[in-house]
């Protein structure tokens, strides 16, 4: 069973926010591959069914972004996955460009607070993550005010964009092509 698990606050206040970006990537996933996360279970929406050939969840953690790790670790040790080969995590990071991807297997929080609970709570930096560019935090703007706030309209091309890669990115996560997933997007943004 393999978990792809989006990061993002629940309540509809958040819905299309820069710290939703990971819900929206598991959205889309759900929509093409006409999987409900609409099941309560591991303090998460999730949903059962089948991408590239093989069995997932797709999770969508309800404890806040700061608490992530307490619905990751639930789900993992419940379906007994290995968080190196079994588990995705998907989530917003200001310091790449609006709608740019950045594919890793194993790395810090970076200062993102969903990650460094994930980390915390599965005890190991070793799991792959896409990060979804959300773009930088403007001077003089407060952090927790920027990402809780909503883009510009001219970002949105650019984000739906990205979220259609993070798509096809978890597809070759899923079907074994990491490394494929890598060098397809983690080069993009500076060739154009």
């Amino acid at each position: 069973m393999f978990i792809i698990a989006g990061l993002g606050n629940p309540d509809r206040q958040y819905e299309g926010t820069r710290h939703n970006a990971g819900f929206d990537v598991i959205d889309r996933l759900a929509d093409k591959y006409n999987i409900s996360v609409d099941t309560k279970k591991h303090r998460a929406c999730i949903g059962k069914g089948i991408i590239e050939g093989k069995k997932v969840i797709l999770a969508k953690p309800q404890t806040y972004m700061n608490l992530s790790g307490e619905s990751i670790i639930s789900l993992v040790d419940y379906y007994k996955a290995d968080e190196e080969n079994e588990l995705l995590v998907i989530y917003d990071d200001i310091s790449l460009d609006v709608g740019q991807l950045r594919i890793r297997t194993k790395g810090s929080a970076g200062g993102h607070n969903g990650i460094k609970n994930i980390i915390a709570h599965l005890g190991t930096q070793v799991f792959p993550r896409i990060k979804v560019g959300v773009g930088e935090k403007p001077k003089g703007y407060d952090l927790a005010d920027y990402v809780l706030g909503h883009f510009l309209k001219e970002e949105k091309e650019r984000m739906d964009e990205g979220y259609d890669h993070a798509v096809r990115a978890a597809e070759l996560i899923v079907s074994g092509q990491i490394n494929e997933a890598m060098n397809e997007y983690n080069r993009r943004k500076k060739e154009s």
